[in-house]
């Protein structure tokens, strides 16, 4: 009786990325761009603060033309507080929700006057405390503003750590968990810029830019595009 041999497939790779994998994905995020920055425009904490507060459902760019002509006038708290909830809107008036932002601008300002003295706490729970600062906010003020390993995941953070195998993850705080976790300590502080470029600029949602992307052999995405 003559045997048959079934032909073996190759194995499938995991969905996720191996240890070695993202080891080899941020190194060449990090070769490409040694030094990520924030596309936010700003000199202080403070002025980080106001800007990401700003930026819910708005471009880095439509902020910046707001902050560019509101911070010569107003960029501490008590200069906010003076200039008064009305003025401010006239800063920012081209910005999504920009009612309800001057509104939790002008509270998160009193709120830094009566308690902090004017300065930005370097807490998760003081700045999570603040009208408007939810905890994607205050992860991006705790990483840039002060150095904290901290990883606030936004759309594009969330579609390239999905996409990717880097961190899959149902949802914002699934994807957060698992990044603080896979991420290795050398490259945590840096990630979150990195990545969320990646996403803005080569993985975009409608139609990545497989072709020019740097880590498209590591990247589990079954539909890359070809052009």
């Amino acid at each position: 009786m003559t045997q048959t041999t079934v032909p073996t497939r190759a194995p499938r790779r995991s969905r996720a990325l191996k240890r070695d994998e993202i080891i080899e994905m941020f190194s060449r995020l990090r070769e490409l761009n040694p030094h990520p920055k924030t596309e936010l425009e700003y000199s202080t904490p403070f002025e980080l603060l106001i800007a990401v507060l700003l930026s819910a459902q708005a471009t880095d760019v439509g902020v910046n033309k707001s902050t560019r002509r509101l911070y010569p006038v107003a960029n501490t708290p008590a200069a906010i507080l003076e200039l008064g909830e009305e003025k401010l809107k006239s800063y920012i008036s081209t910005i999504g929700l920009f009612n309800a932002k001057a509104g939790n601008v002008i509270k998160t300002c009193q709120i830094l006057v009566d308690q902090y003295g004017g300065e930005v706490p370097a807490s998760r729970e003081a700045l999570e405390a603040l009208p408007g600062v939810g905890r994607k906010t205050a992860n991006v003020v705790l990483n840039t503003a002060f150095g904290q390993p901290t990883m606030a995941v936004d759309t594009h953070i969330f579609r390239v750590s999905n996409r990717t195998g880097l961190a899959p993850g149902k949802d914002v705080r699934a994807v957060e968990d698992k990044l603080v976790k896979v991420i290795p300590d050398e490259f945590i502080h840096d990630a979150h810029h990195w990545l969320i470029l990646h996403g803005r600029y080569v993985c975009k949602a409608r139609k990545p830019d497989c072709p020019q992307c740097l880590i498209r052999d590591l990247c589990r995405y079954p539909d890359k595009t070809a052009t």
